[in-house]
């Protein structure tokens, strides 16, 4: 498997000791998550433990029926050939295979067992001489980080980043089961804001009848979903985490509305939800004979409902500032059908309103005393295709300014010769061509253009940067295109006095 593994929407069924010791029931429960795989369309794997219990449990605690876990994991004693068989059989069924292995010797069988992902437990996400044995295969990595406070997270984070490691981590709570009152499921979206580009999932130990928390991680973000599963038998009781096939079913089924509930990060407004509200809006009615080409203004309309299809709005009338020209003779009581055209102030607040909000979910706050402007290259009605807003912060010795592009907005080739000039990307990402070489810019990323490089750029999905520079000068961007530098570059901008 490639080191570039996509984590996003991965199902881990962890076997640990529920396979009982033997290979048969092992492979039943890899046949009965494989068919709950096939039936809901996921990808999912099939987890190991590898344990060396020869050197893992000290000799003088083998006999211990004291110690917690040892007997267990004695009792459950596998050897390596045995393990080898259930990898193949994940295989066989189109499953993933992932192993926790708990010394540095089960990771040598990882290696052996050509297993593809490597999953660390939380008990293990600080021990540094198995990490440091683990980032040394070049697998991809899944470490969960239960009973770790932020701090610790953090350095495990920087560990795998500095080794330029394909990871995930879950948010995990080490208490089996876990009531809901220790779930603290809102710390997802701290772990998706704070380590943006790693994948975050959660591996839980709730109850198995309590699908309500599955569908809460994925409303905070969770991209990978981790139970503990087994197949109870006439002689196999489960333990009170660990699901049976019916419970994985409902619990893939759960999180499968909650993505359904949750739709897209946009909003859709669906015809059939327009044609409801326009069943509740009031509609425009003359008041007074109208004839073709009056103007109608406030005081010859009123409002009520039903409106009709194509029927002006009240919230139309009232919005636009353009006058309404009558297209037809009206007689007292007819409802008004005339085009809304949208006019001149209202496409500029659109457009601040736009940036504004993009500001905003970026998390970049401006200073009340920033100078906002709008650049239109080619006029106000190309401003989609060819504009952006410029927000100036300091203009001194240096120069500060933050830029924001719409999706599919272009900025034309010029050059500046004056000032230098360092894009750091904030949010977004933006092809930059510097000098006839196209690149790709993205979150976090820095480019430095010097006096004289002619560089263009065009953001497919938005992009939101900043600009640090020289001082700024108003005659010192020199477009490539002639049509451009006809133009006053003040007729180019518009200064917004109320942003």
């Amino acid at each position: 498997m490639p080191s570039n593994f996509d984590f996003s929407g991965l199902f881990i069924f962890e076997m640990a000791n529920n396979h009982q010791g033997s290979v048969e029931h092992g492979v039943r429960i890899i046949r009965e998550m494989a068919q709950i795989a096939r039936q809901y369309g996921i990808k999912a794997g099939v987890k190991f433990q590898y344990r060396h219990l020869d050197t893992f449990i000290h000799p003088d605690f083998r006999n211990d029926t004291k110690a917690k876990h040892i007997s267990r994991f004695l009792s459950t004693e596998m050897t390596s050939d045995q393990f080898k068989t259930m990898v193949d059989a994940c295989r066989e069924e189109g499953l993933v295979t992932i192993c926790t292995p708990f010394d540095e010797r089960s990771v040598d069988q990882i290696v052996e067992h050509g297993i593809e992902i490597i999953k660390v437990a939380s008990c293990s996400a600080d021990d540094w001489p198995l990490l440091t044995k683990i980032v040394k295969t070049d697998k991809p990595i899944i470490a969960s980080t239960g009973g770790l406070v932020l701090q610790q997270i953090d350095n495990l984070v920087s560990f795998l980043e500095h080794r330029n490691r394909n990871f995930a981590i879950l948010h995990c709570v080490g208490i089996y089961p876990s009531p809901n009152e220790v779930l603290h499921l809102k710390f997802i979206k701290k772990l998706k804001a704070r380590y943006p580009n790693v994948t975050i999932g959660y591996s839980g130990h709730e109850a198995p009848d309590n699908t309500e928390v599955a569908q809460l991680a994925v409303a905070m973000g969770a991209e990978i979903f981790e139970r503990h599963v087994g197949v109870p038998t006439e002689t196999i009781t489960l333990n009170n985490y660990s699901m049976n096939p019916a419970q994985v079913a409902q619990w893939v089924e759960a999180y499968q509305r909650a993505l359904v509930m949750l739709g897209e990060d946009e909003k859709v407004v669906t015809n059939a939800e327009k044609e409801s509200l326009l069943s509740l809006k009031r509609g425009v009615f003359v008041n007074r004979p109208i004839k073709k080409g009056e103007s109608i203004v406030a005081q010859d309309v009123y409002f009520a409902m039903p409106c009709a299809n194509g029927q002006l709005t009240s919230a139309e009338f009232g919005k636009l500032r353009a006058r309404f020209v009558a297209s037809k003779d009206y007689a007292p009581n007819e409802g008004v059908f005339e085009t809304t055209t949208d006019d001149n102030y209202h496409r500029i607040r659109r457009i601040i309103h736009q940036a504004k909000g993009m500001m905003a979910e970026a998390g970049v706050v401006l200073n009340e005393k920033a100078e906002v402007e709008l650049s239109f290259h080619y006029g106000q009605e190309r401003f989609e295709q060819f504009g952006c807003v410029l927000v100036s912060l300091v203009n001194r010795d240096y120069c500060k300014k933050i830029i924001v592009m719409f999706a599919g907005q272009h900025h034309p080739e010029q050059k500046h010769l004056k000032k230098e000039e360092t894009f750091h990307i904030l949010s977004g990402s933006m092809i930059i061509t510097l000098n006839g070489i196209s690149r790709s810019l993205h979150k976090g990323d820095i480019l430095t253009i010097e006096r004289g490089d002619l560089h263009a750029f065009y953001t497919e999905g938005g992009v939101i940067f900043e600009e640090i520079s020289t001082t700024h000068y108003r005659n010192d961007s020199f477009y490539t295109d002639e049509l451009i530098m006809e133009q006053d570059p003040l007729q180019r901008k518009m200064i917004v006095e109320e942003f």
